[in-house]
């Protein structure tokens, strides 16, 4: 006869790796903050442009956002792509 799972233990233990990749998370996007120098706006400025990203109707203007995103992870900042304000 096979050992009975304790479904407790592994539900408690799955449980515990998200909340630890949430907190990770949260932090990550701290830093992320932090790096770009966005933690100088207030909330209020910094919660607007984030809605307005995330209400983006355009592909193009997105794939700019996103391809300036990859420079500046890669350390470039040559300003090869738009800027976010600027449609396309």
């Amino acid at each position: 006869m096979r050992k009975p799972r304790d479904f407790d233990a592994e539900l408690k233990s799955l449980e515990d790796k998200a909340k630890t990749v949430k907190a990770r998370k949260v932090r990550q996007l701290g830093e992320l903050v932090i790096a770009t120098g966005a933690d100088a706006l207030d909330i209020d400025t910094l919660a607007g442009g984030l809605l307005d990203l995330v209400d983006a109707g355009s592909a193009a203007r997105r794939e700019g956002w996103k391809k300036r995103g990859a420079g500046f992870f890669r350390g470039r900042t040559d300003g090869a792509a738009p800027s976010a304000g600027g449609d396309q």
